[in-house]
């Protein structure tokens, strides 16, 4: 059907348009299958149905040229008929859903069994309840009023449960809106190019339609589904979609399809979109995921939609290369679910959860039997049918008296305070310029030991100058005069680098007044641009005399050839080829050079030589990256053979040599100086050559002249780690990783190689954390391989985005020191957190404990135990986590994975604390009513109402947390407690309004709280009290902690349980099962011969009388050794004499006959 009846069938059938993709020449239906086809079928299909993809363009009214008309009723058209750009996100957790997870806590759910039991027994009253014969402790003062308040204590307990449960699903429920609001940011942000009414506009991507004309370019991640109309060289890696991880070459005649959720890994062009949204091939892939999704969500509680991006979160096709980069969801499951904090804390909460347990349990015991033995033994009463419920009820009562020692005991507040504490911090990041993807990057952002830097960009403005120039035989240290340089080459010169650019490269005219011109597009080109216009010339007139589709080929720049060149058609019909690039590789094909006159003459490679150290080398060692332009021209027959690349790229004639300057942002050193001042080494990994580098890293502060550092080219680093057979070995890293500062001339591989060279190595004593800066496309192996991934949001490609886990918004290097400081300071919040937390709990825990033993009775009654854990764990998590970071952190060496969390100063205070206030809260306890003139409270019945006894000692309780509250906001043993309190308004305000409702519980609380209200004096001398806190918290600093031997520290990670978490998991990405197998084999057969290895040397010590510890000592040297060539991540590189070399290594008896040493 031709395009003449086609227009003719539109005109009648006007009304007919909501069946048939409206106004337009083909439905979504037709695009949609279309799209499905590959290659030649693909092609095939075009030409049977369509003709050719400009007939595709017409019957989607649009052109090739001049795109969309953008006019408000045609997009909207396009968008009811063929979709929007947008894949709808997963439906967000409910409230409810949200409040259902957090009942499953088994500690709330044990107190919610309590509260019920308690409550059904105060409304069952046996009749035995007036029976006197039945126990003991029932006789006292009872009000008929009293007795029916029974029900009270279980209706508060199930009321805290409802207010714990509540403040955990409303943070889960702020936290995952903040996600999607950081989501959608990052959405917005996301823009891509398209040809508007002949205009290229940059527009979000979920503005795209279908129709419209991309402009696609190297380092893109496409937003839809298109057909390739026109550009050169474009290569796209389909592994996302397909899993083969060759890049697939794009062209009009032979493979047009574009695909949205790919990356163009070379070249550029244009493309009309033809499927947008849930029809692209990204979309139909996320519907049919939207089905089997939801387990993945019940997994996964940050489902992340990214409207082009997110296609590679959740592809289902894994592949060899791809599947590492887009499984990222599952991956992420794996690498990313346990930070070193949370690995920490996790043990922490499980052996305080233990010790809690078992407190809780010896106090059931020890109430029951006390009881028991009392009333039926000592009191000789027999057990009467009547009184079973009266017993059962005090049954209960001491199994609630457990239950609040276990809820004490436990630290909630632990997960609430990780959470609030990133949950801030990343909010706060933002202000930073810091957006953070993965929660926990921020934190292990503060044990960074080493930062792996990009130069261009982020230690540098990314403003390219020409400086210098080298024309026509001549040196020009600043612009020269256009005058002085001869017009032939002049014209040549301006040709060269206005075709031989990407034309979205442009200079603009300056948004203010006074201010720099802009640069838009590549900034190497741009400043090759403005060395143009300096000359007092104009690229525009030529760029519009060649259009980009006149151009004959074009050769891309890429990371290999480190050079562009463009061929065009003269008028004669011969061609013309203008080539630019790094200076030592272009000069090193060219034969000629222009003289002064304009002539080409004999360049031979003794000139070549002169030149780099005449020219090259002084640009170099000013800072400045040398460009060479050059070309050659062809004869018109017979046509040169355009695939041959190295025929092709040879024999040229030099133009010029230029030197850029790309000036080191002023921020930047001090930035560096703080890095190295908070022992992180900073490292410049760049594609500039090695003299380039070396200069900007002196002006950066990365290298100090006079120190002993290596500086090396990408070649030389490889042949240093490689062994003979070229494969890549741990040893050969660690003798260069240490004192290398500067890397130059890196392919995207070598930054890998490092990145992971560092991370695995084992030859410091902590394992590095590394953060690698990255804004490439090939970057993208790197980011994800380090610890913390940092891209950059300006000049980043999406892919680098999409590997990253924090993204720089400004692209400044002196952010990353911001995501430092917030990462300590995580997790410092947290240690006080602790401190405090920890504090609370031995008290409370040791007074309910004695108290019920000594007493029958809680001094702290079940409900004002959950206040008190709402104050602790609630509050204070909010209080302490909220702090802001101050400059001191960076004067701190890293914590390292193996520092505990619990420094011996902490647990210090912690003890020191507790000791406070147990001797005082047991004074109050057992001489409390002669102080103070009042009933004793002690051996109260059953349903006693509240004393004024108990009350004092649980508001002095309350006083001296929160006093003791302000104590933990330093953990270093600092002494002023106070410094910088005000610049926290949180922490402020929970103490007041803590302080508040304290004082209402006490005064108005009555019977649910187990208060009588208190005098003035009582209260003055609980707020005394109190304050001592602050006195003993200045008495506890003088100790020095050095003294203190015999304190532990907590919550270390010993390198046994890193590895099972961290490291395999790690690799299985990257080992097969077998391997997995072998892997196990072989961690096995360490520990058999680790075992082995200690048993001989115990052996052998007792032999030789040497001391006992000695041999312990140097046993916990082999746990770690053989643990480090378990590390090793492949198994071929495990050599056994290495694990046997270590400090123990078999006496040569042992090794020999082991059995004759008497080894079992």
């Amino acid at each position: 059907m031709g395009d003449m009846t086609n227009s003719d069938f539109y005109s009648k059938n006007q009304r007919n348009e909501s069946s048939h993709g409206g106004e337009f020449g083909c439905t979504m239906e037709e695009l949609r299958s279309l799209m499905e086809l590959r290659g030649t079928e693909a092609v095939v299909k075009i030409k049977e149905t369509y003709g050719d993809t400009e007939a595709i363009c017409r019957r989607l009214k649009t052109s090739p040229t001049e795109g969309l008309p953008g006019t408000a009723p045609d997009l909207e058209k396009r968008k009811q008929i063929f979709g929007q750009n947008f894949i709808p996100p997963k439906k967000p957790k409910t409230f409810l859903q949200l409040v259902w997870e957090a009942l499953q806590d088994v500690t709330l759910i044990i107190l919610e069994i309590a509260a019920i039991i308690s409550l059904g027994l105060s409304f069952y009253h046996p009749p035995g309840e007036s029976n006197e014969g039945c126990a003991t402790a029932q006789g006292g003062a009872e009000d008929e009023g009293e007795a029916e308040a029974g029900w009270i204590e279980g209706a508060a307990i199930l009321l805290s449960v409802i207010c714990v449960v509540l403040v955990t699903a409303f943070n889960d429920w702020s936290k995952e809106k903040q996600f999607r609001g950081l989501q959608s940011r990052i959405e917005q942000e996301q823009k891509f190019t398209v040809v508007r009414a002949s205009q290229v506009v940059q527009i979000p991507v979920a503005e795209i339609v279908v129709g419209d004309i991309a402009q696609i370019k190297y380092g893109d991640l496409l937003p839809a589904d298109g057909l390739f109309i026109q550009g050169n060289d474009l290569k796209i890696d389909e592994s996302s979609l397909t899993g083969e991880s060759d890049q697939v070459r794009k062209s009009v005649d032979k493979d047009p399809m574009l695909l949205s959720g790919t990356h163009v890994m070379e070249g550029s062009g244009r493309m009309v979109v033809t499927a947008v949204g849930v029809n692209s091939q990204t979309g139909i892939i996320f519907t049919l995921l939207g089905a089997g999704g939801e387990e993945e969500e019940k997994k996964d509680k940050k489902a992340k939609q990214q409207d082009g991006a997110a296609a590679m979160e959740m592809q289902p096709l894994k592949s060899a290369e791809g599947g590492d980069a887009d499984d990222k969801k599952k991956a992420n499951m794996h690498k990313k679910e346990k930070s070193v904090l949370q690995g920490k804390l996790t043990k922490l909460a499980v052996q305080i959860g233990k010790a809690g347990l078992v407190m809780s349990a010896i106090t059931v015991i020890i109430l029951v039997l006390y009881f028991t033995v009392d009333t039926f033994v000592v009191n000789k009463k027999p057990w009467l049918p009547e009184c079973t419920p009266v017993y059962v009820q005090y049954f209960v009562k001491f199994f609630i008296i457990g239950v609040t020692v276990l809820v004490v005991a436990v630290p909630e507040g632990l997960p609430l305070a990780v959470t609030i504490s990133l949950a801030y911090s990343v909010k706060k990041m933002m202000k930073d310029n810091n957006l953070v993807r993965h929660l926990d990057a921020c934190e292990t952002m503060g044990n960074a030991t080493a930062i792996c830097s990009d130069k261009t960009g982020t230690l540098t403005t990314n403003r390219m100058t020409v400086v210098q120039a080298y024309v026509g035989d001549v040196h020009y240290k600043e612009i020269p005069d256009p005058s002085s340089i001869n017009a032939k080459t002049m014209e040549l010169l301006v040709n060269a680098i206005a075709i031989n650019s990407a034309y979205t490269t442009k200079i603009l005219p300056p948004e203010k007044e006074g201010a720099l011109p802009r640069q838009v597009g590549n900034k190497t080109e741009c400043g090759l641009l403005g060395f143009v216009l300096d000359l007092k010339q104009d690229y525009e007139p030529v760029r519009n005399q060649m259009p980009e589709e006149k151009l004959y080929k074009v050769y891309t720049f890429n990371s290999v050839r480190k050079s562009m060149s463009t061929v065009v058609k003269m008028p004669d019909e011969s061609f013309r080829m203008y080539s630019k690039g790094a200076s030592e590789i272009v000069l090193k094909k060219c034969c000629k050079i222009l003289n002064g006159a304009g002539e080409p003459r004999v360049f031979r490679p003794r000139d070549r030589d002169e030149m780099v150290k005449k020219v090259i080398e002084p640009m170099a060692c000013d800072g400045l990256r040398t460009i060479c332009v050059a070309y050659r021209d062809f004869p018109s027959s017979p046509e040169p053979d355009w695939d041959s690349e190295n025929d092709i790229l040879n024999d040229l004639t030099c133009i010029c040599v230029v030197g850029i300057e790309d000036p080191v942002r002023p921020e930047v050193p001090e930035a560096i100086r703080k890095c190295q001042r908070a022992g992180i080494t900073v490292r410049m990994v760049t594609g500039d050559n090695i003299n380039t580098a070396r200069a900007i890293a002196i002006k950066c502060g990365i290298i100090h002249p006079g120190e002993d550092f290596l500086c090396l080219e990408g070649k030389e680093f490889n042949r240093r780690i490689r062994n003979e057979k070229g494969e890549i070995e741990q040893e050969r890293i660690d003798k260069i990783w240490p004192k290398l500062r500067v890397l130059a001339r890196s392919s995207p591989t070598d930054k890998h190689t490092l990145v992971k060279g560092i991370i695995d190595s084992t030859h410091t004593e902590q394992r590095q954390v590394v953060a690698v800066t990255g804004d490439g496309t090939n970057d993208g192996p790197a980011l994800k391989k380090a610890d913390v991934g940092f891209a950059m949001g300006i000049a980043g490609t999406d892919v680098a985005k999409e590997a990253s886990d924090i993204i720089l918004t400004d692209d400044n290097f002196s952010s990353i020191v911001k995501a430092v400081m917030w990462g300590r300071n995580v997790y410092d919040s947290i240690s006080k957190f602790l401190q405090f937390q920890l504090t609370v709990n031995v008290v409370a825990v040791i007074v309910a404990f004695t108290g019920a033993c000594i007493t029958q009775d809680s001094p702290l009654k079940a409900v004002q135990m959950l206040w008190v854990n709402l104050i602790m764990d609630t509050f204070a998590s909010l209080a302490l986590a909220t702090e802001p970071p101050t400059e001191t952190l960076l004067l701190r060496k890293p914590y390292g994975r193996n520092k505990p969390l619990i420094s011996r100063t902490m647990m210090k205070n912690i003890l020191g604390h507790a000791v406070y206030q147990l001797t005082l809260i047991f004074t109050l306890l057992f001489v409390g009513e002669k102080m103070f003139q009042i009933d004793s409270g002690r051996n109260a019945p059953l349903h006693s109402p509240p004393s004024e006894h108990y009350t004092i000692i649980f508001n002095t309780f309350v006083m001296m947390q929160l006093f003791n509250e302000i104590n933990a906001r330093k953990i270093h043993g600092e002494r002023n407690v106070f410094d910088g309190i005000f610049r926290n308004p949180i922490f402020c305000t929970i103490v007041l309004g803590t302080f508040a409702i304290q004082i209402v519980i006490v005064q108005f609380g009555g019977k649910p709280f187990s208060c009588s209200p208190l005098q003035l004096d009582q209260w003055m001398w609980c707020i005394f009290i109190g304050l001592g806190e602050l006195v003993w918290g200045q008495v506890i600093a003088t100790i020095p902690t050095s003294r203190l031997k015999f304190l532990k520290e907590a919550g270390r990670l010993t390198q046994k349980e890193e590895i099972p978490e961290e490291e395999l998991n790690e690799d299985v990405e990257e080992i097969d099962h077998a391997e997995r197998e072998l892997r196990r084999g072989q961690i096995l057969w360490f520990r058999g011969l680790n075992r082995i290895q200690t048993q001989i040397e115990v052996v052998n010590t007792f032999k030789s009388g040497a001391s006992f510890q000695g041999a312990l000592r140097r046993q916990s040297s082999v746990t770690s050794q053989s643990q480090d060539v378990a590390n090793l991540s492949s198994p071929s590189r495990v050599s056994l004499p290495n694990a046997l070399s270590s400090p123990t290594s078999l006496p040569p008896a042992a090794a020999g006959h082991p059995r004759r040493e008497g080894v079992p």
